[in-house]
C-alpha cells in the first residue's frame, strides 16, 4: 500500500495533470473563506445569505456563511433545495477525514442534492433558469490520456473531484456553482426531494449492474441502513426473489418489511457467529441459497456472513465502507468459487435512476424519516448520528 497520501488518492499516479474540475472546486486553491456562524447569527434567518454546513478540521461541523458563487463558462448556479445526509458525510463529520481525504480547512458537506437553476454561465444552452436538476458530484478529468475516463468508468478517474470529499466543497449550501454537464434535469413528476434521493439510488444501480443481478435471482442484503433499504427497493424492481435482509436493529428490519412486505428479515445479535447468521438467512429464504449478496455495511463480520450466505459460484458485492484492512475466509471463497467484488462511487447511472423514479418502478420517497431546514443542518447531523432516533434518511431543505 502506498505510504504517500497523494499516491493513495491518485492510485499511484500523482504525476497526471491536474484536472480543471479538481482545481476549480478545491477549497485549498480557490480563496474560499467561510465565516463561522453562531447559533443566533442573523445570517441564518436571511433568505438571501449563502449559508451552508461545513466540516471543520479534526471533526465536527459549523454553520457558515459563504461567498455568493459566480458561474464561470460552462457552469450554472443552483439554489440547492434538497440534500440528504450520507454515511460518508457522517464519517467525515465524526473524524474530520475519510481515508486519505482529510479536512484541513472548512469544507462544505453534502453530495446527495438537487435544486433549481438560478443562473447560467457563458455557453450553457442545455438548461434554462428555473429548471430543477439533480446534481452529480463525481467530476472526472475526462482527459484522453485517462484510461478510466475513455473507457466510460469515470468513477475510477485518478483525478476525480468528488464533491464533499475534502478538499472538494460539497453541495450543502444555499447556492453552489456546478458544471452544467454534470447536472440532470428532473421531469415534472419527480420532486426535488426525489431528485436528491437519486444519488443513493445510483450507488445501488451501479452495484446491480456490476453484480450481474437478473430477474428471479435470490438476493441477500446485509445491512438495512439507507443503502441497504435502497438496494432492497432496486432488487425488488429488478424482479429478485426471494430477498432476505439482515440488520442489528429491529426497527430497521420493520421499516424494510413495511416497504417490501415480501422481504425476509433476520435480526442479527451483536457478536453472533457469521456462519450462524448465514444459516438463519438461508432458512428465512425457505432454504434457497442467495446467488448474490449485497453487503451494505462494510463491517468485516457482515462481509463474512455475506460470504457464507451465498451459494457456490455466487457473488458477494460490497457497497459498504469499512476499515482499510480486513480479513476474509480465503479458502472458503476459493473452494466454492465465490466472487468478492467492490465498488467505488458510480458512473453512467443518473439518467437511469431518474427514469426509474419517474416511471414509478422505485419509490424513493418513503426512505425519508426526518426533515430539517438548512439553518438547522447541525441538528440534522445529530439525529442522523444517533441510532435512538431511528433515522433512515435525513433530509435538509431550503
Amino acid at each position: 500500500m502506498p505510504s504517500d497520501p497523494a499516491k493513495l488518492r491518485y492510485g499511484g499516479f500523482p504525476d497526471l495533470p491536474v484536472a480543471p474540475y479538481e482545481e476549480a472546486y478545491d477549497s485549498l486553491n480557490n480563496g474560499f473563506v467561510a465565516r463561522v456562524l453562531d447559533a443566533d447569527d442573523p445570517a441564518l434567518l436571511d433568505p438571501k445569505a449563502n449559508i451552508g454546513c461545513a466540516y471543520r478540521p479534526g471533526g465536527g461541523a459549523d454553520m457558515v456563511e459563504l461567498p455568493r458563487p459566480v458561474a464561470a463558462a460552462g457552469e450554472v448556479i443552483i439554489h440547492v433545495q434538497q440534500s440528504g445526509i450520507c454515511g460518508s458525510d457522517l464519517h467525515m463529520f465524526r473524524h474530520g477525514a475519510n481515508g486519505s481525504c482529510v479536512v484541513t480547512k472548512h469544507t462544505c458537506a453534502g453530495h446527495e442534492s438537487a435544486g433549481e437553476v438560478v443562473e447560467l454561465g457563458e455557453g450553457v444552452d442545455t438548461l434554462k433558469v428555473g429548471d430543477r436538476v439533480a446534481i452529480e458530484c463525481c467530476l472526472p478529468c475526462l482527459s484522453p490520456a485517462c484510461g478510466p475516463c475513455i473507457e466510460g468508468r469515470y468513477n475510477l478517474c485518478p483525478r476525480i473531484a468528488f464533491l464533499s470529499a475534502a478538499p472538494f466543497h460539497g453541495t450543502l449550501a444555499r447556492y453552489v456553482r456546478h458544471p452544467a454537464a454534470w447536472v440532470h434535469k428532473l421531469p415534472d413528476n419527480v420532486s426535488t426531494e426525489e431528485g436528491s434521493l437519486c444519488e443513493p439510488l445510483v450507488v445501488v444501480l451501479a452495484a446491480l449492474d456490476r453484480a450481474g443481478v437478473k430477474l428471479g435471482d435470490s438476493v441477500l442484503i446485509c445491512g438495512a441502513g439507507p443503502i441497504g433499504i435502497m438496494a432492497l427497493l432496486a432488487a425488488r424492481a429488478a424482479g429478485c426473489e426471494p430477498i432476505t435482509i439482515t440488520d442489528l436493529v429491529a426497527s430497521r428490519l420493520e421499516f424494510a418489511k413495511k416497504l417490501v412486505p415480501s422481504v425476509k428479515t433476520v435480526l442479527v445479535e451483536r457478536g453472533e457467529d457469521a456462519g450462524e447468521v448465514a444459516k438463519r438467512a438461508r432458512a428465512a429464504a425457505g432454504g434457497v441459497p442467495a446467488r448474490v449478496a449485497l453487503e451494505a455495511t462494510g463491517f468485516e463480520s457482515s462481509i463474512h456472513a455475506a460470504i457464507y450466505g451465498v451459494d457456490h459460484g455466487g457473488k458477494v458485492y460490497v457497497l459498504g465502507m469499512g476499515a482499510a484492512m480486513q480479513t476474509v475466509p480465503f479458502t472458503y471463497l476459493q473452494w466454492r468459487e465465490i466472487d468478492l467484488q467492490y465498488q467505488y462511487l458510480y458512473a453512467n447511472q443518473y439518467p437511469k435512476a431518474i427514469r426509474l423514479v419517474a416511471g414509478g418502478l422505485v419509490d424513493v420517497g418513503p426512505l425519508v424519516t426526518h426533515r430539517f431546514p438548512l439553518k438547522d443542518a447541525l441538528k440534522a447531523f445529530e439525529v442522523a448520528l444517533d441510532p435512538a432516533h431511528g433515522a433512515i434518511k435525513v433530509q435538509i431543505q431550503d
